[in-house]
C-alpha cells in the first residue's frame, strides 16, 4: 500500500492541430531577447528550468525538477535524443539596460514523436518574470517550429490544478485528450485501482 504521506496528481495530456493558421509569433516586451537553441547552452537552460519549478507545482510532481542536478541530467537527456527538435527548443534572456550582462528567464524544449506529433518537454518562466505573457510566446515560438518539421500535432501534459496553465493552453486551441494520474516526487504514472492512497486534490 501507497504510504499516507503520497500525493497523487491529476494530469491532462492535450493536443492541438497544426494545420491551419498558427498564432502569431509574440512581440517580447522592451528588453527580453530570443536565444536559440546551441548545445552549449545546455547547462543554461537546466538552471532556468530549476529556478521555474524548484518551488513550483511541477517541481512536485516530478522530483527532479527541484533540483538543480535533476534539471541538468534531464536537460542533457532531453537534448542526446535523435529527434530532439531545435527550433522548437528556445531560451529567452532579459536585459533592461545595454550595460547590463543578460538574465536567463525562459526555457523551452520540443521533441518530435511518431505519427507527426511534435512534444513540448516542459515551459519555464522564473518566477519574478511571469504574468508577462512569456509563457505563451514560448509555447507559440515552439508550435512554429514544430511546424516547420512538418509536425501535425502538438502535444503536452499539464498539471489539472495549474489552472493558470491549462486556460493558457485552452486558449491557444489546446483540448484535452487524456487524464492520468502521477505519483508525487516520481512522476510515475498509476492508476486509482492500483494505489492504496489516492488524493487527486482537484477533480
Amino acid at each position: 500500500m501507497a504510504a499516507m504521506s503520497e500525493r497523487t496528481y491529476k494530469r491532462l495530456r492535450m493536443q492541438l492541430k497544426l494545420a491551419g493558421r498558427l498564432p502569431a509569433r509574440a512581440a517580447l516586451p522592451p528588453g527580453y531577447r530570443w536565444l536559440p537553441w546551441r548545445s552549449l547552452l545546455t547547462e543554461r537552460h537546466a538552471q532556468v528550468k530549476w529556478r521555474a519549478f524548484r518551488e513550483d507545482l511541477d517541481g512536485r510532481v516530478f522530483s527532479c525538477l527541484s533540483r538543480a542536478d535533476g534539471c541538468l541530467s534531464l536537460m542533457r537527456e532531453i537534448a542526446a535524443q535523435k529527434t530532439f527538435c531545435p527550433q522548437a527548443s528556445w531560451m529567452m534572456t532579459w536585459q533592461p539596460e545595454p550595460d547590463w550582462p543578460p538574465a536567463d528567464v525562459g526555457t523551452i524544449q520540443g521533441i518530435l514523436r511518431n505519427g507527426a506529433v511534435g512534444a513540448i518537454q516542459n515551459i519555464g518562466v522564473v518566477p519574478e518574470h511571469r504574468g508577462q505573457g512569456l509563457g505563451r510566446a514560448l509555447l507559440v515560438q515552439a508550435l512554429h517550429g514544430f511546424a516547420e518539421n512538418g509536425m501535425a500535432i502538438a502535444s503536452l501534459e499539464v498539471t489539472a490544478e495549474n489552472e493558470v496553465a491549462v486556460r493558457l493552453y485552452e486558449d491557444l486551441g489546446f483540448v484535452t485528450t487524456e487524464v492520468l494520474y502521477r505519483r508525487g516526487g516520481t512522476g510515475e504514472q498509476v492508476f486509482p485501482e492500483d494505489s492504496g492512497y489516492f488524493d487527486t486534490g482537484h477533480s
